[in-house]
């Protein structure tokens, strides 16, 4: 699947084991998962073309190069908003979107729930964040809203992806490439990721109850 893009990069490893140790606390997740968004980041975005411009450098004029795109990030809420922050990072400039998109935990299907694109978007690519890629619906319905929106060029990130949720993105999405810190074994018959790393929205914001830790942890 030549647009499955899954990182080799050591410190993105490092940084993964640590995201997945059921030990790790809220605060150390919360810095993971920006600083593995800007890596992977870096890897998704080091195909985008450039236009040359001239600077002025205290000693004379030099050529140089910046972003010919006009770059959104949109991160599907509410897990996706950790790893905004990490593309900000690598991307100050880049307007950022919200799309509110819950699973039903039955029928494992998105139901979209807020929506904040402007009526007129001038993006040329858009990377969608999303810490799970699991079965690919909410990451399938996100791409449908920004192509509906007209955003012509999508890419998405995710931290760990099952290959259920690849083969769903592939399906319906061939277009969009997709980069990844790891792939992972399968689904569950409740849709999570295994062995992934539970729940990301509530390892993130510290809203997991304490008995379902060893459940989705």
């Amino acid at each position: 699947m030549p647009s499955v893009y899954s990182s080799s990069h050591p410190i993105v490893h490092q940084k993964l084991a640590a995201l997945r140790d059921a030990r790790t606390r809220p605060p150390e997740f919360r810095s993971l998962v920006r600083s593995l968004a800007s890596m992977l980041a870096q890897e998704a975005t080091a195909d985008l073309p450039t236009r040359e411009i001239r600077v002025d450098t205290p000693l004379g004029p030099a050529r140089a190069f910046v972003l010919a795109d006009v770059v959104g990030v949109v991160p599907v809420l509410r897990a996706g908003l950790g790893m905004a922050d990490g593309m900000i990072d690598l991307l100050p400039d880049a307007e950022v979107w919200h799309i509110g998109l819950f699973r039903d935990e039955v029928t494992l299907r998105p139901t979209e729930y807020y929506n904040k694109l402007p009526k007129r978007p001038k993006l040329t690519v858009g990377f969608v964040v999303d810490p799970m890629l699991a079965t690919g619906g909410s990451a399938v319905r996100a791409c449908e809203i920004l192509k509906a929106a007209g955003v012509p060029r999508i890419k998405l990130i995710s931290l760990i992806a099952a290959p259920e949720g690849i083969a769903r993105m592939v399906e319906a999405m061939p277009d969009v490439p997709i980069h990844v810190g790891a792939i992972d074994e399968r689904l569950t018959d409740i849709g999570f990721i295994y062995p992934g790393l539970g729940d990301a929205g509530d390892r993130q914001f510290a809203t997991l109850a304490e008995h379902d830790d060893a459940h989705r942890a």
